[in-house]
């Protein structure tokens, strides 16, 4: 008798339309593959006998943002004693947490940008212009703003206490701005670097609009790098996933500057599986293809176990 994956997808946060065609996508993907039963469900912010309800052996839960990937659902998931495909609630814990990850990366060497928690009562801009402000705990853009000037500065601290005063509070991080040159992604697929990507957005910046819903950003597999530049970040990708305990997969993001040196950028620990996400395209070109990935990863759960 096959095996029953349950794949989960939505979930509570701002991510949630990306999670609901991700899962789609993963749910389609095992069907096709065969090998395994695929029960697919759509969830908001299940209780743990709610899950436990569920049926299936092994758990895909494709969701983003911080309840879904950043170790609220990893706790029930973990407390429910069935594998999982992805990280512990620990590492996703650290990983959704964008000055935790800087600081692992800090601790390995790999370079990454000066970063400070936004005070708003602080006025000023703690660094130098131009600057980023984002989430700490949030993926795909969401809550980003580029400030290259006071004028910009200004109005992303407004659109931050604006957000407080509607009641979503989010912890909110000003990172020095890596602006000039280009974005390439390392997937990690069971403690191996996958080819990287290139991403050439026709847009000055690779925001929600970009990854998600327009078709004219452009992606390179496998780019031509400034030498030693490839073997920095895939060797930088993987020490940060030992590092931070990833399991499974993650796809961690770099920018390069205008001399062409990598800094590390973030670290998703259950990236997007939509038609323009980017670890499944890495894996392609490295010959698997979606249905392989996707049950690739179901059996690293079971082999895991809860481990």
């Amino acid at each position: 008798m096959k095996k029953v994956v349950l794949v989960l997808g939505g979930g509570p946060d701002a991510e949630r339309e990306v999670s609901l065609v991700s899962s789609r996508g993963v749910a389609d993907a095992l069907a096709a593959g065969g090998t395994y039963d695929v029960n697919y469900v759509v969830i908001d912010r299940p209780r743990a006998s709610e899950l436990a309800a569920m049926r299936g052996d092994v758990v895909f839960p494709v969701l983003h943002g911080p309840f879904g990937e950043g170790g609220g659902l990893q706790d029930l998931l973990a407390k429910g004693g069935r594998p999982f495909v992805g990280c512990g609630p620990h590492a996703a814990r650290i990983a959704m947490d964008k000055m935790a990850s800087k600081l692992a990366a800090a601790s390995l060497g790999v370079r990454t940008a000066a970063a400070h928690v936004l005070n708003e009562g602080d006025g000023a801009c703690p660094m130098p212009l131009p600057v980023v402000v984002k989430p700490v705990h949030e993926g795909s853009s969401v809550g980003v703003h580029i400030c290259r000037d006071e004028a910009q500065w200004a109005v992303a601290c407004e659109a931050v206490s604006n957000e407080r005063r509607s009641g979503l509070r989010r912890a909110y991080m000003v990172e020095a701005g890596v602006l000039g040159g280009s974005e390439i992604t390392v997937g990690v697929l069971d403690g191996k670097a996958l080819p990287i990507i290139r991403i050439v957005p026709s847009v000055g910046f690779y925001d929600y609009e970009a990854k998600y819903n327009r078709d004219d950003t452009k992606y390179e597999p496998n780019p031509a790098l400034p030498p030693g530049v490839g073997a920095e970040v895939q060797n930088a990708a993987e020490a940060l996933a030992r590092r931070i305990g990833v399991r499974h997969l993650c796809r961690v993001d770099f920018l390069l500057d205008r001399e062409g040196r990598p800094w590390f950028l973030e670290v998703n620990t259950m990236p997007g599986f939509t038609s323009h996400s980017l670890l499944p395209m890495a894996a392609h070109a490295a010959g698997l293809d979606f249905p392989m990935l996707a049950e690739r990863l179901v059996g690293m759960a079971i082999r895991d176990g809860l481990t």
